[in-house]
């Protein structure tokens, strides 16, 4: 019996319906998708055992394992993997990852009402189906390996509607036992798995509601847990030496302040250039977050594709600061206006993060304003509406794809650039690495385009957030990927003695 915490309990188990972190850890072990992120985020097999695409990459081929059953004995088809995309984009589902399917032939007509089914799915015969784009996005495979993509029983949810979420019912390496409100959730293995069965026995979630790290802490130091979150109160210096097993990596993610360089000084590159110069980013992950997270030299984090470990970043430089401040005619920052920093978080450690970056900018001649707004959708409105000259900010990607952080970052047309950013050969670039025919061809383009975006200076990169946990000692064959907790294949761990 292998027993994990869970910080909240669920609305739902239905993997189109999921919108947290804690259901999807639960469904993950349940359902299967046609494919799935291995723990370097490559894509590998999974329902689908091999697929391939036309040569303008429009169609993409899907051919299925034979043989392979919902834990209720019925074979999956063809059919059933056209059903389960469709429902994501049924408006009547409400998922979150409608977007991500936006690009499949006929998605919008559907998605609109004037189509009864999606033209770009198609089930050529049972075990075969067919997705057609509008365009050659190459992050397209990717999209069928996040936590929404999953295959499930058209006659099951068809025939329980919404309770379906309460007893789910999938292919994956763990069967749905019981869920006990705001208590437990109980998995047990799937002996029929298509890619051998489980070494746990036994799943078992405890749920811990309102995140309740302590009490997670003590019942792991108990024995009473196979794993746990970290306090904030541990100090992470102890821990890798210590007698349990401390599992750190970074998320694919990034938290930056982004700059609206349509608004005066900010739209002159050398303020803003000055800016990165003169705040020692390093020290601030160090000292605030006593090297919690992973200082981040650019946008791309750790693990994504295009990644550069070379990429030099913008190095602490308070006199080069002065010098770009007086090239743009602010020399000892005379005439140079208060900086407002907008925050949607007030806690104490982003206020202390602030006080130790106004000190970095008034060693420059900078004197900077923080403004709390942590009102979300009120915060996100100003955002939208460009009012915000300084904005703290994180994105956590939905695919691990460069595309999900520079495209839609930075692309001049992207409904995400915040920035108001704009440069016609990044533009160029990010519009080329999506139709790039070989990775390594994508790499170039992206490495590219990050090193002109950060050349323009529209943000300062901070850190890339990082997933930690604490294994007990006997717990053998972890995989923990960019992507965190919900997709660790708990099939494949073991425990080095019987409890």
């Amino acid at each position: 019996m292998y027993r994990r915490a869970l910080g909240h309990d669920h609305q739902t188990l239905d993997p189109a319906r999921i919108s947290d972190i804690y259901s999807r850890s639960v469904a993950q072990q349940v359902f299967d998708g046609l494919v799935q992120f291995d723990h370097t985020l490559t894509i590998t097999p999974a329902l689908a055992e091999f697929w391939r695409a036309s040569r303008d990459g429009l169609s993409w081929t899907f051919n299925l394992r034979k043989g392979v059953k919902f834990h209720h004995g019925r074979e999956v088809t063809a059919e059933d993997v056209v059903y389960s995309f469709t429902r994501i984009l049924d408006p009547k589902t409400k998922s979150g990852a409608a977007d991500l399917f936006m690009n499949v032939r006929g998605a919008r007509e559907f998605r609109e009402g004037g189509a009864k089914s999606v033209a770009g799915l198609v089930a050529l015969d049972r075990h075969t189906v067919q997705v057609t784009l509008n365009e050659a996005l190459a992050p397209f495979v990717a999209v069928l390996a996040v936590g929404h993509a999953k295959i499930v029983p058209r006659d099951l949810v068809e025939a329980h509607g919404e309770a379906f979420g309460a007893q789910p019912v999938g292919t994956g390496p763990f069967k749905f036992v019981r869920w006990e409100r705001g208590r437990e959730i109980v998995l047990a293995a799937n002996a029929d798995y298509f890619d051998a069965p489980p070494r746990i026995a036994q799943l078992v979630f405890r749920i811990f509601p309102g995140e309740q790290r302590d009490a997670m802490y003590e019942e792991f130091q108990k024995g009473n847990l196979e794993d746990s979150p970290v306090p904030a109160r541990l100090d992470r210096r102890t821990l890798a030496g210590g007698r349990h097993t401390y599992v750190k990596r970074p998320m694919i993610s990034v938290k930056f302040y982004g700059f609206n360089t349509s608004i005066k000084p900010l739209n002159d590159r050398r303020v803003r250039q000055a800016i990165l110069h003169a705040i020692n980013r390093e020290a601030l992950v160090q000292d605030v977050y006593y090297g919690q997270f992973t200082y981040a030299r650019g946008v791309l984090p750790p693990g994504t594709l295009g990644f550069s470990p070379k990429l030099a970043g913008y190095p602490y430089d308070p006199r080069k600061a002065r010098e770009l401040l007086a090239e743009a005619g602010y020399s000892g920052g005379r005439g140079l206006p208060p900086l407002a920093i907008w925050s949607g978080a007030k806690r104490d450690i982003i206020v202390r993060e602030h006080e130790q970056m106004k000190k970095y900018l008034a060693a420059v001649g900078i004197t900077a304003e923080v403004h709390y707004l942590t009102d979300w959708p009120a915060f996100s409105r100003m955002l939208d509406e460009g009012k915000m000259p300084v904005f703290m900010y994180g994105w956590y990607a939905d695919v691990p794809d460069p595309d999900n952080f520079l495209f839609k970052l930075f692309h001049s047309k992207s409904q995400r650039n915040f920035f108001r950013y704009s440069n016609p050969a990044v533009d160029d670039l990010l519009l080329a690495a999506r139709n790039a025919p070989d990775i390594q061809r994508r790499v170039e383009l992206y490495r590219r385009a990050e090193q002109l975006i950060l050349e323009d200076a529209p943000l300062i990169p901070l850190f890339h957030h990082t997933y930690e946990r604490l294994f007990q000692p006997y717990v053998r064959s972890v995989e923990v990927n960019g992507l965190g907790d919900p997709y660790i294949p708990l099939r494949k761990v073991w425990l080095e003695r019987r409890r």
